[in-house]
């Protein structure tokens, strides 16, 4: 009987186990490689450009079963210090509120007016705050209506598969459990991927998956010499000095 109690014990440990490793899903990884637009005239290959903060993420086509427990999150943010937002690329899932403390001794007036959430916060001074809600999906590129140095990014997620990108490309996204997805990626600083390069829908079985090198073309960045909430130029020197 005693053996019986300690073979019942065991099974039931390694069914848990089993049932834990599955549960924390498996490594989905994949290499950037962002590459600059040959010119005419031009001799060798494209040169290939610094691969870092490129999401990649994944989407479920179908209701998962098991699936790793959302960790506990610290309030988002995205500290405006020394006329600079930190950090410059912000993913949160969506419906997410994001502070925006100001902590410079001056004014500034954070505001969103393309593609993604839409906002204005208006001035407020050194020491308080604000916040918005990210509703839905998409990227939304942040600016300061004061300071056209102000630039930054935040790309709100529907699910919770995702990796960014380091300098190498290297990119992974962790415990993610079987099942069909979409892949998707998205740069500042590149044009989206051709989709007969690279497999869009991917099976994610209880083993790892390396989806090799997706190749992106460089482009100049939205963020660069954009206009001011009225949608005009920064006018230097003009209205009041914060």
């Amino acid at each position: 009987m005693r053996c019986t109690a300690r073979l019942i014990i065991v099974s039931c440990s390694l069914l848990w186990m089993t049932i834990s490793v599955r549960a924390q899903g498996v490594d989905v990884s994949a290499r950037i490689v962002l590459q600059n637009e040959k010119r005419s005239g031009d001799a060798g290959s494209k040169k290939t450009s610094d691969a870092s903060e490129v999401v990649m993420w994944l989407s479920p086509l179908q209701a998962l079963g098991l699936t790793p427990a959302s960790p506990t999150h610290p309030p988002y943010r995205l500290l405006q210090k020394d006329k600079q937002f930190t950090p410059h690329l912000l993913v949160v899932p969506t419906g997410s509120n994001v502070e925006f403390p100001n902590t410079d001794p001056f004014f500034h007036n954070v505001f969103s007016l393309y593609n993604g959430k839409r906002f204005d916060l208006g001035l407020y001074e050194s020491g308080t705050s604000r916040s918005v809600r990210f509703d839905r999906e998409g990227v939304s590129y942040i600016f300061c209506n004061i300071h056209p140095e102000m630039a930054a990014v935040v790309l709100a997620l529907s699910t919770p598969f995702y990796g960014i990108s380091q300098a190498n490309g290297a990119v992974v996204i962790h415990g993610v459990p079987p099942g069909s997805y979409r892949l998707h990626v998205w740069s500042e600083h590149a044009k989206p991927p051709d989709q007969r390069e690279f497999q869009r829908v991917l099976r994610v079985t209880g083993e790892a998956l390396n989806v090799g090198e997706i190749t992106m073309e460089s482009t100049a960045s939205p963020l660069n010499n954009h206009k001011n909430k009225f949608g005009d130029d920064y006018k230097p020197g003009s209205g009041p000095q914060y």
